[in-house]
């Protein structure tokens, strides 16, 4: 049995229950979102523990900021992380199951990694002082390195998934077989670099933008918020620039039969980039102006270099004939409405938190919501209630009807 009729034969037998187009567009979007939330709580767990280390001027005073700001941020990148996971087993499920079994161990670990640093974060935040020494440091410094191990987990799952061909070399050893899931097979340094690095860019453009998100109270010191605004327009400029040799590193590792560097996606991606760059430069001179326009900007980078990833996936999955648009489909417009419904009815929910805590966090005392954020809030209670009620109503049907 060749690759190809291998994975057409690992999959579903049952189908998928819409277009996979669908899948696919949702993937990309939710990834985009997804890794940008990585790169905020990877960049902000090392500066915290770095300003930690330093103990004086801005730096000190940022630790404690930094350091609550990355426990929600690895939280909206976990969140943000399910949906990606999600499709990518929809309509790439041969690939991604059989990459998992492979390394079964290290794809369980991932959580209890993840895990751990997650609750290390929370421990140098709620225990943050000024009195604490070194080892505390190491407790902030060990929650990154979880991250970034957890990080490259994730990339070798996701490199091993692209290569069927090397599968059973990699299952069978000598006269017998490896079913222990303790090896990983696959790590390529610069694709793994390309997805780590934005994190500390990322974590210069969140200075920025913390500058810009107190300047106009009262209570904060104007010259403590330029002298950050600029710290972190300096971090941005120049990681951002690293970055993009990351890429060329990675462009030219790619194999050369697939002549990436004329796909149209990468070319946009590219585009975006050299852009990002030149407004991070202008933010070197006036951070406080180009905060917003820079944050925007870097969020439309990463969702077009998404697409340009997802773009790269289908160019090494179509080596073996695989494509998801010929996957079986069995429509059911039931399900996949009620799925929209969901996504949809969450976005407006979350969303009235998110500006709850913007709002709150500009206000000097405290935060007085107006009516219409009072109606807003009503709304969304309303909304998840009648979610409840409908999801839970449906299964309950469904259930005394295949009883019956």
């Amino acid at each position: 049995m060749d690759v190809g009729t291998m994975l057409k034969t690992l999959q579903d037998p049952m189908g998928i229950p819409f277009y996979p187009v669908l899948f696919q567009i949702l993937m990309v979007i939710t990834f985009a979102v997804h890794i940008m939330f990585v790169n905020f709580t990877l960049g902000l767990s090392f500066f915290s523990a770095y300003g930690f280390v330093r103990g004086n001027g801005y730096w000190g005073g940022l630790s404690r900021s930094l350091s609550k700001a990355t426990t929600p941020n690895a939280s909206l990148a976990i969140l943000f992380g399910i949906a990606p996971l999600l499709f990518v087993q929809v309509v790439y499920d041969p690939f991604w199951y059989a990459s998992n079994m492979l390394s079964a161990a290290w794809a369980l670990g991932f959580i209890l990694i993840l895990m751990l640093g997650y609750g290390l974060t929370y421990i140098f935040y709620l225990k943050w002082g000024p009195g604490r020494g070194a080892g505390f440091a190491a407790i902030g410094a060990l929650s990154f390195v979880l991250f970034l191990f957890a990080g490259a987990i994730m990339h070798v799952l996701g490199y091993q998934l692209l290569q069927p061909e090397k599968w059973l070399q990699w299952y069978v050893e000598g006269n017998g077989v490896d079913a222990s899931g303790t090896s990983l097979h696959a790590f390529q340094l610069p694709r793994f670099l390309h997805f780590m690095v934005p994190s500390f860019a990322m974590a210069g453009l969140f200075l920025m933008l913390y500058a810009w998100y107190f300047k106009d109270r009262p209570d904060r010191d104007r010259e403590h918020l330029a002298r950050v605004a600029g710290a972190g327009a300096g971090i941005a400029f120049f990681f951002t620039a690293l970055q993009a040799i990351v890429g060329v590193w990675w462009l030219f590792s790619l194999p050369p039969e697939f002549r990436f560097f004329t796909n149209p996606f990468f070319l946009i991606a590219a585009v975006m980039g050299v852009s990002l760059l030149f407004y991070l430069y202008l933010g070197r001179k006036d951070p406080f102006r180009y905060a917003v326009r820079a944050g925007v900007w870097a969020f439309l980078t990463i969702f077009a270099m998404s697409f340009a990833r997802e773009a790269l996936r289908t160019k090494y999955v179509g080596r073996f004939g695989y494509s998801i648009f010929d996957y079986k489909v069995n429509l059911d417009l039931g399900s996949t409405a009620l799925f929209l419904c969901t996504f949809i009815v969450g976005v407006f929910i979350v969303s009235y938190p998110v500006y709850v805590a913007y709002a709150s966090g500009r206000t000097a005392g405290q935060y007085a919501a107006s009516p219409a954020v009072h109606k807003w809030g009503s709304v969304c209670l309303a909304l998840l209630l009648l979610w409840i009620a409908a999801v839970a109503g449906l299964g309950i049907v469904i259930s005394v009807k295949n009883y019956l």
